[in-house]
């Protein structure tokens, strides 16, 4: 169950001109709600002023309301309208009425007009919204874009109220997993850094917790009959410990992801790997990126906010081996080989996510941490099997050295053909992916981890990204659609 995403309380406030009826635009806000139904707070409060823009915001801040849409039902008077984002702190739709719900002589509203006024007062004022791709529609038309606009608002509620809980510096040889963090300062995100030390030292204290039986039962269950069910024990006081120091360390923030160092000191040290823990606290909402990556939680969370549902990190792996795409790819997807790779992480994967779901040991860590043991003892700890076939979105928000931020999306699928391999992994095709390899991924420097999203949520993504100011939003462009750097005669 998600439990560490905001929950939405959306308003609607109207505003007229005053040389307009300010009836017509209530009566078209009254359409809006009997459209939407429950769920949408209608301000009783028709703003024409500045003092009833104020008026309107206290009123739907005094009824919960965190995310808001601003409805021209006319015209619309540019100040008052556009100063209601002065007094409102959340995320905001813009939005105006179609004309057909009456004469065009007393019952035209000339929203369409006014939403031009509106955007550019908004960009007077430095401020910004959502306004969707069409932002002027009858009451049913705009009910879907406030549907539209919901999973946008969570996103941005919950990186207001996000705190990202680090603990290790970034592995050596993965600095591509290292970047700046002043950019999560600008996005108002919290950032707390830790030691590996003082995340051992709370490991420690957690030594014979009353909690532990009750916790591996519910592991035992969840994981049924394994041969590596004897590390239970130290996963079981390791859950403990980060949710203990989650709810201790969260201040005056409401949201919580983690970005930790997995390797090679934590299995000497620890006596396992955390994989399976970090995909059982992403299965409730709270991710938990490998090898520190600050900005692959971040996407993570802003994934889940968007889907409701559980993500994962994953790396942009390896190829497919042409005999296995010619087996069970080539005729059955409408995709070349070079359109195809494997996603792959230890076993971080949260298990509703995977076909066959089995507790497995970290195969690469064995054989330089504990070669000579027959079976394997501090590397145990991965959750593993092929991932679900389905509709994925292939996603990642990152800062760049000079620490503005710049994101990619591309949406595909996780192909039904099995992996024959380890690990969380799965066979995932994507169009175009080998250009949106070579001119976006590997173009703009993006580190290997990519955050996935486990259905069709791109246009979500995108308007987030757009809403938090990144200007750089690239995805697999079609083949009709050069990139720039891409070579017109190759």
């Amino acid at each position: 169950m998600i439990t560490n995403i905001p929950e939405l309380k959306l308003g609607i406030i109207a505003v007229s001109r005053n040389c307009f009826p300010a009836a017509l635009s209530e009566r078209r806000r009254a359409a809006i709600k009997a459209a939407y139904g429950e769920g949408l707070y209608e301000c009783p409060i028709t703003v024409e002023s500045e003092v009833q823009a104020r008026d309107a915001v206290n009123d739907v801040v005094a009824h919960g309301v965190n995310a808001l849409v601003v409805f021209l039902g006319n015209f619309g008077p540019e100040t008052p309208e556009t100063i209601i984002a002065d007094f409102f702190d959340g995320p905001m739709m813009y939005v105006g009425a179609a004309e057909g719900d009456g004469d065009l002589f007393d019952g035209r509203g000339d929203a369409y007009c006014g939403m031009l006024n509106a955007s550019y007062n908004l960009g007077l004022r430095h401020k910004r919204v959502y306004i969707p791709e069409v932002p002027v529609g009858t009451a049913e038309e705009l009910v879907e874009r406030i549907h539209d606009f919901a999973p946008i608002a969570t996103a941005i509620l919950g990186l207001k109220d996000l705190k990202i809980i680090a603990f290790g510096p970034r592995p050596d040889d993965f600095l591509a997993c290292n970047a700046p963090i002043k950019a999560l300062y600008d996005l108002g995100v919290a950032v707390e850094e830790n030691s590996e030390l003082d995340l051992l030292v709370a490991y420690n204290h957690h030594k014979d917790d009353p909690r532990i039986p009750a916790l591996m039962e519910e592991m035992k269950a969840e994981i049924g009959e394994n041969q590596y069910a004897g590390v239970l024990p130290r996963l079981a006081q390791y859950e403990l410990t980060l949710l203990d120091w989650m709810e201790e360390h969260k201040g005056t923030r409401k949201y919580v992801a983690f970005a930790n160092k997995c390797w090679p000191a934590f299995q000497t040290e620890f006596g396992f790997v955390p994989c399976y823990v970090n995909s059982r606290l992403t299965g409730r909402g709270i991710p938990v990126s490998c090898e520190v990556d600050i900005y692959g939680t971040l996407s993570e969370y802003i994934g889940i906010c968007v889907s409701g549902k559980p993500v994962t990190l994953l790396d942009i792996n390896n190829t497919v081996p042409a005999k296995a795409y010619n087996e069970g790819i080539k005729g059955k997807y409408d995709l070349r080989l070079t359109e195809t790779f494997m996603g792959f992480h230890c076993g971080n994967t949260c298990k509703s996510l995977l076909k066959e779901p089995t507790m497995g040991y970290q195969r690469i860590m064995k054989r330089s941490l504990e070669p000579d043991l027959a079976e394997p003892d501090i590397t145990r700890g991965t959750m593993e099997g092929d991932l679900k076939a389905g509709d994925i979105t292939f996603y990642r928000l990152q800062s760049a050295a000079d620490t503005t931020l710049h994101a990619y999306i591309a949406q595909g699928a996780v192909l039904d053909v099995p992996t024959n391999s380890f690990g969380s992994i799965g066979v995932f095709g994507i169009p175009e992916m080998d250009r949106f390899y070579r001119h976006v991924l590997i173009e703009k420097r993006y580190p290997h981890h990519g955050a996935v999203a486990f259905g069709n949520y791109g246009k979500a993504l995108f308007e987030v990204f757009k809403y938090m100011g990144v200007a750089d939003i690239a995805y697999n462009q079609p083949k009709s659609l050069p990139y720039p750097t891409e070579n017109p005669f190759a």
